[in-house]
């Protein structure tokens, strides 16, 4: 009789250890994998990213901006830029990732006036600020 008898083997895995186990494998797998892509894909999506940081009303007939380039590619401002919507021509600037430059703008401000400048980048993107001039 006891030979017939099916034992108990103490030292195998319960179903349900053993799902919770390949489920938290397949997690951990799956990040890696996504962490691992992210890092790939990274380097091929080049970014442009200007941040106006310090916006100058210089003489009465100038507006000096400081633009920093935060992105991962270089970006190159256009000709044009908007000051209160005023299209305003100036000399186009290549500013490296990571670096920063000043962009003179030709405009007559007054005193105590609030003014939002846009630039623009010749791939058509769009970086705004907005100062009040000093009284």
């Amino acid at each position: 009789m006891k030979l017939r008898k099916i034992r108990k083997n103490s030292k195998a895995l319960s179903p349900v250890v053993a799902s919770i186990i390949l489920i938290a494998v397949t997690v951990a797998v799956s990040i890696a994998v996504a962490a691992w892509m992210g890092a790939l894909t990274i380097g091929f999506m080049d970014t442009e990213e200007l941040k106006i940081v310090n916006m100058e009303f210089a003489a009465a007939d100038s507006i000096e901006l400081d633009v920093s380039n935060i992105g991962t590619s270089p970006a190159t401002v256009s000709a044009n830029v908007y000051v209160n919507g005023d299209p305003v021509t100036i000399t186009p600037v290549t500013i490296n990732e990571n670096t920063q430059a000043t962009l003179s703008v030709p405009y007559d401000w007054s005193q105590g006036g609030n003014y939002q400048v846009r630039i623009t980048t010749t791939t058509g993107n769009s970086f705004t600020y907005t100062a009040v001039a000093p009284s």
